[in-house]
């Protein structure tokens, strides 16, 4: 469906301003990053506490927005925006939701809205497959559920929906209303009450009515019957009461039996008193089965008849599966479920671990962390979780984190328990070490970093990979971002194929997150990022002669050092007719590498400029040579005076904004009264703190695995030129990886470590050109385990100090050969 712009500011009550046509609007957009119709794009200008959505404005209106929903207009140049409108309301959130109920309006059609703490995803999925065969679906993508995804959601309502199902979740009292005006759902369903988001709510049947909110004026509400505070809060309802029950044979959907297989199970059912059914479920989770009580209740009650409800159980497929078996190492399997953490989870996960068929005879061994905002006691909450482990027969207890360390004694009565701190502690101990011929189930609230475990005990394959971080590279973003002032830009180094991480890939992370430039040193660094669909502005921070065609054609923008450089770039920009070309100039305050002179060269190169059109200077800059140290303190302060002085004779000759940046990633955090306009982010980016040597948020790890193990008697030796002479009877590994590589000859021959298992294993003799030998005496290893180079356990730093270099080089010349692979929490 679609509206015209004066149809949408009557709808939402606004007042529009512009001079903009009456244009039709089709999709409704609040992130920037997803356009993808413009011409019939409504843009929301959201404000939030990390962003405003009128920041981007300018940015859509250039990609070809004309629709815009603002709390203010743009004060700017009106001829910016000559044809754009601009519909103005108090609030633009509630502006969203408002056109949302309007549209809703619209519909006279079934609607369903799903509320609950656990389950609305896959009740929502698998309810819409269970109806398609009846109905043209139109459901919530994803998990689109919030106070800005369910009005987006409803939004796809167009003239095929027939049925429409709408995920409703909330964090915080007063939340539903809004949702239930959106959604107005003629039948709801609730999942089940959980522990998620209790601390916001002073009891649990508070936080239940909130829910039940959803469900106001609906025909109908499928519900458990068997949970006592929904139970009573139900009682109240004036929608017909569609209860689920174990237990009660008067319930609408009465469970009458469950048989598990070893990868189904059969409920039998009797619907209504009256109609017995059954239906094989491809999953003998809990969570899974309880989900399909509500999904075959909804179905019935929407007209699904009794075969087709059979018939379409049997297909149903795994949605986001949160219980994730891996094949791990020494004969371990693993069951990940550490995306959540909260006591009912628990209970499902541990249910699902003992009825895998592969895990008979093997001990069940359960790694958990605190569990976090659980609205319980402690003392209670810890109490529940031992009897727990007791009643699901956990032969071994792994417990990670304060709370549950101060809480052990509750475990004693779990046959083997130890706890840690951390996950690194864990990492780094017996216990970890001992694993073995486990099932082994990881529950962790997700800051514990328990996909470091995952990495570690999964089987890997044989091969050398510098595993990517971009979830880290954003960290160490914000980070840095935080020193800075809301108007102070920045400029992302990706040099050196992004320092060894791989340029294209990181580009893309710093372009969806906005910085304001990206940096590399030569043009076909520039040109392979465009090509890649970069469109982020770009430096050339060491342009060559040959290679401004390049620059022009690629929208390059190079830095200007020397007058030699300049007068060519001019006549080359000339030559193809360009005007107004941006460049960077650069001052040399004392680096003394490149850069114009402030004290002798101003007036020149101003005369220069001025003298010409083809370019014309974006920004002005220098280096701090010193800012990692405070010993350079006095140094560093002489560098900013020369470049105020000079940067101070350049931005004044001009009218235009000319923007000025000399803070590196160790002047951002040193000093930050040198902001200026623009600051450049490099080594801080990838994770290593240029002032202390130390890790922010590691980025990138190295590893490889072990090819082959052998014994070597003490007395032989090891590799080229018989360096390696071993001391003692020990077990030496050969790992596939080796100066050509990017490993250092001069860490060889105990020089320098790895990690095995977590634990070290130093080199042993030279590194050859495509396998180094390392020292695994006592170490229990075997061949295909995973060796860390280094990474999130080894810092890079470690490898730098050894080879008296700094952690750039370490990183810069991981070789290409070396597979690259990207991961994102």
């Amino acid at each position: 469906m679609i509206y015209s712009i004066d149809k949408v500011a009557q709808l939402i009550g606004a007042k529009r301003v512009g001079k903009g046509h009456d244009n039709v609007i089709a999709f409704l957009l609040t992130d920037s990053r997803s356009l993808c119709f413009p011409e019939e794009t409504l843009f929301f200008a959201l404000r939030s506490a990390r962003s405003d959505g009128h920041l981007y404005i300018k940015e859509l209106y250039d990609r070809g927005v004309r629709n815009f929903v603002v709390e203010k207009v743009p004060t700017d140049n009106e001829e910016n925006y000559r044809l754009a409108n601009f519909l103005l309301v108090d609030n633009s959130l509630q502006a969203l939701q408002l056109l949302a109920e309007r549209h809703r309006e619209m519909f006279n059609i079934p609607v369903v809205g799903i509320t609950g703490s656990n389950g609305k995803t896959v009740v929502k999925e698998w309810l819409s497959e269970l109806l398609v065969s009846k109905y043209t679906v139109t459901r919530s993508p994803r998990s689109y559920n919030s106070q800005v995804g369910v009005p987006l959601s409803v939004w796809l309502l167009g003239n095929n929906s027939e049925v429409g199902i709408f995920e409703a979740g909330i964090s915080q009292p007063g939340e539903m209303v809004a949702l239930q005006r959106i959604i107005r759902p003629t039948v709801g369903i609730f999942t089940g009450l959980g522990d998620a988001h209790q601390e916001n709510f002073s009891t649990m049947e508070a936080k239940c009515k909130e829910k039940l909110e959803l469900f106001r004026g609906a025909k109908a509400v499928i519900y458990p019957f068997d949970d006592p505070i929904v139970r009573k809060c139900m009682v109240d309802s004036e929608s017909e009461r569609v209860d689920w029950s174990l237990t009660d044979r008067h319930a609408a959907f009465w469970v009458e039996s469950i048989e598990k297989s070893d990868d189904s199970t059969c409920i039998n059912f009797v619907w209504r008193g009256t109609t017995s059914g059954s239906y094989v479920l491809p999953f003998i989770d809990e969570a899974s089965i309880i989900d399909s009580f509500a999904c075959a209740s909804a179905a019935l009650w929407m007209g699904v008849t009794v075969d087709m409800l059979k018939e379409k159980m049997s297909t149903l497929e795994p949605v986001a599966m949160r219980l994730e078996v891996i094949e791990g190492r020494n004969g371990c399997t693993l069951i990940n479920d550490s995306y959540n953490s909260d006591f009912n989870s628990l209970d499902i996960a541990l249910d699902f671990m003992n009825r895998r068929p592969d895990h008979a005879g093997r001990r069940r061994t359960l790694v958990l962390s605190d569990i976090l905002q659980s609205g319980q006691a402690e003392e209670q909450l810890y109490e529940s979780v031992a009897e727990l482990c007791e009643q699901r027969g956990v032969e071994k207890f792994i417990g990670i984190g304060p709370k549950l360390c101060a809480n052990k004694e509750k475990f004693r009565r779990v046959g083997e328990r130890v706890f840690f701190p951390s996950v690194s502690d864990f990492i780094g101990s017996k216990a970890f070490a001992k694993l073995h011929d486990e099932v082994i189930l990881l529950k962790g609230a997700r800051v514990f970093g328990f996909e470091r475990l995952t990495d570690l005990l999964v089987r890997k394959v044989h091969e050398t990979v510098l595993e990517v971080n971009l979830t880290a590279v954003v960290a160490n973003l914000n980070f840095y971002r935080s020193f800075l002032r809301p108007e102070t830009k920045l400029v992302c180094m990706i040099k050196a194929d992004g320092y060894g991480a791989g340029a294209v890939e990181i580009a893309k992370t710093l372009q969806e997150h906005r910085v304001d430039y990206l940096a590399v040193a030569v043009a076909d660094e520039g040109v392979t990022l465009r090509k890649n669909g970069i469109t982020s502005n770009i430096v050339i921070m060491n342009p060559e002669m040959s290679s401004f065609k390049t620059l022009f054609d690629y929208e390059l923008e190079p830095e200007v050092y020397s007058f030699r450089l300049l007068h060519a770039l001019v006549k080359a920009a000339q030559h193809e007719g360009i005007t107004g070309y941006p460049v960077h100039i650069k001052l040399d305050t004392g680096m003394h590498r490149l850069g114009f002179n402030p004290e002798r060269d101003m007036p020149e190169l101003i005369g220069c400029l001025k003298g010409q059109n083809a370019i014309i200077p974006r920004s002005v800059f220098s280096h701090f040579a010193g800012a990692d140290s405070d010993n350079f303190d006095t140094f560093s302060d002489e560098q900013f005076r020369l470049f105020k002085m000079g940067s101070d004779m350049l931005c004044n000759a001009f009218s235009h904004r000319i923007l000025r940046h000399m803070d590196n990633s160790a002047g951002i955090e040193h000093f930050p009264e040198r902001q200026l306009d623009m600051c450049r982010l490099g080594l801080g980016l990838y994770g290593i703190n240029p002032r202390t040597n130390s890790i922010i948020n590691n980025v990138a790890t190295l590893r490889t695995t072990i090819l082959q193990l052998r014994e070597v008697k003490a007395g032989q030796t090891v590799g080229y030129s018989r360096r390696g002479t071993i001391e003692r009877d020990s077990v030496v590994a050969a790992i596939p990886i080796g100066y050509a590589d990017g490993l250092n000859r001069h860490l060889g021959n105990r020089n320098c470590y790895c990690l095995v298992n977590g634990r070290p294993a130093t080199y042993v003799g030279n590194i050859c050109m495509d396998v180094a030998m390392i020292d695994v005496t006592g170490i229990p290893c075997k061949e295909g385990d995973s060796v860390e180079i280094f990474g999130d356990n080894l810092p890079v730093t470690v490898l730098s100090d050894v080879l008296g270099t700094i952690p750039y080089e370490v990183l810069t010349t991981i070789s290409n050969r070396v597979k690259r692979m990207y991961f994102q929490d």
